[in-house]
C-alpha cells in the first residue's frame, strides 16, 4: 500500500499546473460521463469536482513510474478517472497502460451499494465487528440475497439456485440470508468469529444459551443493540427507560406485571428486580415482549 501525499505533498499548484494541468484538454474534460451529468444538474459541479480525474490522472501516472504498474481498476462510474490516467500516461510516457471497469453492484431498488450511499461496511474489525458485518447480511433483502451470493461467496451454482427456490418458496425462513452472512462473515474474519456470532445471534433471539457465550462476542453484539451503561446495579424498570424500550416508568412497570419482560433470558415479575451484569463480560439482556432487546452493560469503574 502507497500514499499518494508522497508525490501530491511536495508538489505545488504552479507546477502541478506546468508540469500535469497541461496535458488535459477542457472540451474533453466536460464531455466525461461524470462530469457532464454534474454540469447539467441543477446542484453544478464545483472545481475540487472537475479536477478530481487530473489528480486520478496524477496517481496512475506516478504508480507506472515508480512500481511499473500497468493496469488500474474501479467502478464503472469511475471510468472517465480510470481513462484520464491511460491517457495521461501515453502523452507523458509514451506508453500504452490499461483500465478495467467493473459493474457496480447495485440494490434491486437501482441504488448504489457503497461507501458514499452510507451502507457498506468495513473488513477492519475495530470498524465493524464480527456481529455487526453478519447482522448486515443477515438483514439482506429477498430481492437481493440471490445476487449477493453470487456476488459475494464461492458457493456452487447449484447451491445458490436451491437457495433462490427456498427464498421464492419460504422467504420466512431466510436461509439464504443466514448462507450468506455465515459465508461472508467467515470468509472476512474466519470460521471461528463466524460460528461465535452465528451463536450469539442464535441466543439473542432465544434460540441458545447466553452464558455460553464469550465476553468479547457478546459485549460486541449488544452494542449493536440499544443499551445503556451503568456504574452499578439498576432496576429492571429503571434499565427499560434508560434503553428506551418504555418510554416511562409507569409503562416499564405494566410491561413487567403484564409478564412481557426478561432479564438474560428468564421472566421477570418483580419491578424492582435487580440487573447485575450477570452474563460474560458483566453484561445482561433485557427484552420486551419477543423480539425487542436492549443491552446493559454494569460497570463498577
Amino acid at each position: 500500500m502507497v500514499n499518494n501525499l508522497d508525490w501530491t505533498a511536495p508538489l505545488s499548484a504552479i507546477d502541478f499546473l506546468r508540469e500535469i494541468g497541461k496535458h488535459y484538454r477542457v472540451g474533453t474534460m466536460i464531455r466525461k460521463d461524470a462530469v457532464a451529468a454534474r454540469l447539467n444538474s441543477e446542484a453544478g459541479i464545483s472545481y475540487t469536482e472537475f479536477s478530481y480525474q487530473i489528480l486520478q490522472g496524477l496517481d496512475y501516472l506516478e504508480l507506472h513510474r515508480q512500481y511499473g504498474c500497468m493496469l488500474q481498476t474501479g467502478g464503472s462510474d469511475q471510468w472517465g478517472n480510470l481513462t484520464s490516467g491511460t491517457d495521461l500516461i501515453h502523452r507523458v510516457e509514451g506508453v500504452s497502460v490499461h483500465a478495467i471497469g467493473t459493474p457496480l453492484i447495485t440494490n434491486s431498488d437501482g441504488t448504489k451499494f457503497g461507501k458514499s450511499e452510507g451502507n457498506a461496511i468495513w473488513l477492519d474489525a475495530a470498524m465493524c465487528s464480527p456481529y455487526r458485518m453478519y447482522q448486515f447480511w443477515l438483514n439482506t433483502d429477498d430481492a437481493d440475497v440471490i445476487s449477493r451470493l453470487k456476488v459475494f461467496t464461492f458457493l456452487p451454482k447449484a447451491e445458490i439456485e436451491e437457495l433462490g427456490q427456498l427464498v421464492a418458496a419460504e422467504p420466512f425462513r431466510r436461509e439464504a440470508q443466514k448462507r450468506l452472512a455465515r459465508e461472508v462473515t467467515a470468509f472476512v474474519h474466519g470460521p471461528e468469529a463466524a460460528a461465535s456470532v452465528l451463536a450469539a445471534s442464535e441466543a439473542l433471539f432465544g434460540q441458545g444459551d447466553l452464558t455460553a457465550l464469550d465476553a468479547a462476542t457478546l459485549r460486541s453484539a449488544l452494542e449493536e443493540l440499544p443499551h445503556t451503561r451503568v456504574s452499578e446495579p439498576t432496576t429492571v424498570v429503571q434499565a427499560l427507560v434508560a434503553t428506551g424500550l418504555t418510554a416511562s416508568l409507569s409503562e416499564a412497570r405494566r410491561a413487567v406485571a403484564q409478564g412481557g419482560v426478561s432479564v438474560d433470558g428468564q421472566r421477570v415479575d418483580d419491578e424492582n428486580a435487580v440487573i447485575a451484569g450477570a452474563l460474560p463480560g458483566g453484561v445482561s439482556v433485557l427484552r420486551r415482549g419477543k423480539k425487542t432487546l436492549a443491552g446493559v452493560f454494569v460497570s463498577s469503574s
